[in-house]
């Protein structure tokens, strides 16, 4: 099978599922993972593969036609310019999450000497911690998970980026107490149950749903813990940021109220309600 074949197979194939753009955009990135830059693909259009990396990109079609994420595959995610090892133990970083990230350091920066000391809840692939002290490498921060899978992802991915995290394994819904933090940051999980109607076939599959769901009954159940929590151990002049589920951000704010009354809720870039800081 020639490069042009396998172009023309990939398109064939996947179009119909994830429509015309995200499939050419799937197909470079595979390429690119395989070795081979956009002039590569134009002047070895003719050339044909090897038996084993031919066998490799049909094997990435057929994991595609399941709606596997392309980050699964390749073990591999990218957040704020950074590389992350992913695993069906850990969410796929979003971009929204990289909007929450940036108004946090934005605050950061404006205090720029002082000792920050940050809390992450629900560490995941790392994203949030490892980006956070990577832009600001005088923080100290630490990071709680239940899922020791994806406190060993989160591990590997400090130590390839040289990022001095404190990894907690403990079920925040469970904890009493905390140290005195500066900043606490999460976006823990808050899907309801009746929203996987909404949910692409890619996540609900495949995605850990420890990260992503919520009973109907009370999906604020991780904000009013954390909310409660941070009252008692925030560090006076604190900071509290959460992504939240953008058909809550009323609900998400009432009962922040309950214990703190500055709060500011903020849309993302599609103009959801996304993100909360509470100071």
């Amino acid at each position: 099978m020639t490069v042009s074949e396998y172009k023309k197979k990939f398109i064939q194939e996947l179009s119909p599922i994830y429509g015309q753009e995200e499939t050419l955009s799937l197909y470079y990135w595979a390429m690119s993972e395989k070795g081979f830059s956009k002039t590569d693909l134009i002047l070895k259009e003719n050339e044909e593969f090897v038996k084993e990396i031919e066998n490799d990109l049909l094997a990435i079609i057929n994991q595609l036609i399941a709606q596997k994420p392309l980050q699964y595959i390749f073990e591999k995610a990218y957040f704020f310019g950074y590389e992350f090892k992913v695993s069906p133990a850990t969410l796929i970083p979003r971009t929204e999450t990289e909007e929450l990230v940036e108004w946090i350091l934005q605050i950061l920066r404006s205090q720029p000497h002082k000792k920050w000391k940050i809390l992450d809840i629900g560490t995941g692939s790392g994203c949030i911690p490892i980006t956070l002290k990577k832009e600001f490498p005088n923080a100290t921060i630490h990071t709680i998970d239940i899922s020791a899978e994806a406190i060993a992802i989160a591990k590997e991915n400090a130590q390839h980026l040289q990022a001095d995290i404190h990894f907690i394994h403990q079920d925040i819904l469970q904890t009493e107490t905390l140290e005195t933090y500066d900043l606490i940051v999460s976006n823990p999980p808050y899907v309801r149950e009746l929203e996987k109607a909404e949910i692409q076939k890619n996540v609900l599959e495949y995605e850990p749903h420890l990260a992503l769901f919520v009973s109907n009954k009370d999906p604020l159940i991780f904000y009013r813990k954390i909310t409660q929590l941070a009252s008692k151990y925030l560090a006076e002049n604190g900071y509290l940021f959460f992504e939240i589920n953008q058909y809550l951000g009323k609900e998400t704010v009432e009962m922040i109220q309950n214990y703190f009354s500055a709060i500011e809720l903020r849309k993302d870039l599609k103009g959801n309600e996304r993100m909360v800081k509470v100071y």
